[in-house]
């Protein structure tokens, strides 16, 4: 298997795909360990290479109008990933419903060891951004059960007046195919806005919700606060107060 691009693919419609990837220099922190958001990035890819392998490519999204963006995170890290380590993702689709439909990616060291694992909800959306029903060969090419959970959501109140605030502009590189921030720099922007503790207590956990979509050069506003298990996290746009992304870190 070549890190970063190969997969092991089972025979049974339903086993989901598996990958290596190689975290590299510019992926990893100070601290040497691998970004939060990187898992983020991986995640999404093994997404599209194990959609890719069963016929639904970027062209199949294109000619249909359709494509798929992510709602809500979750993800844990249990053990530290290191620059230059090589670690084993597994990924398969869990759950759907209507218009959505959750990925759960496994992360492994080579040994076997977990290192983290992330739920991804996605929603399908027209070529005009209107929510539309997920066509009925996905479940029948992944064999996927219909979801006994909800899609993520994060509910926060309002930031104290000792919150720490900041602004964020978005930058032309942090956007992606469909035109708006990817869903990992959310996670970058949020990572800058904590305080830093060294690489952070494992296992750590982020819970992440994705409201509305922001464009190059918006303004937006960053909004962080310890609430008693952890720091809560939001952010809106400056122009009309909406809010595109909520999060909590445990």
């Amino acid at each position: 298997m070549t890190p970063g691009s190969g997969f092991e693919a089972d025979s049974r419609p339903d086993a989901g795909s598996t990958f290596d990837y190689r975290v590299r220099f510019d992926e990893a922190a100070p601290d040497g360990r691998v970004r939060p958001s990187v898992l983020l990035r991986y995640a999404q890819d093994v997404a599209w290479l194990d959609s890719d392998r069963r016929g639904f490519d970027r062209a199949w999204y294109r000619e249909r109008g359709l494509a798929w963006v992510v709602r809500a995170i979750e993800m844990e890290i249990s053990g530290p990933i290191e620059l230059g380590q090589t670690i084993r993702i597994a990924t398969r689709v869990i759950g759907q419903r209507k218009v959505w439909a959750r990925r759960r990616a496994n992360v492994e060291a080579l040994d076997g060891r977990p290192l983290a694992w992330l739920h991804t909800d996605w929603v399908l959306i027209d070529e005009r951004g209107r929510l539309v029903r997920v066509p009925e060969i996905f479940a029948e090419t992944f064999r996927v059960p219909a979801a006994t959970f909800d899609l993520g959501r994060v509910t926060l109140g309002p930031a104290p007046e000792e919150a720490v605030r900041g602004t964020v502009v978005v930058r032309p590189h942090e956007l992606d195919p469909l035109g708006h921030v990817n869903n990992a720099a959310y996670v970058d922007w949020l990572e800058e806005s904590l305080p830093h503790d060294g690489g952070g207590v494992l296992p750590r956990r982020w819970q992440l919700e994705y409201a509305s979509s922001a464009g190059a050069g918006e303004i937006l506003t960053a909004e962080s606060w310890p609430d008693g298990t952890g720091w809560s996290h939001r952010l809106v746009r400056a122009s009309d107060g909406a809010e595109l992304f909520r999060a909590r870190v445990r």
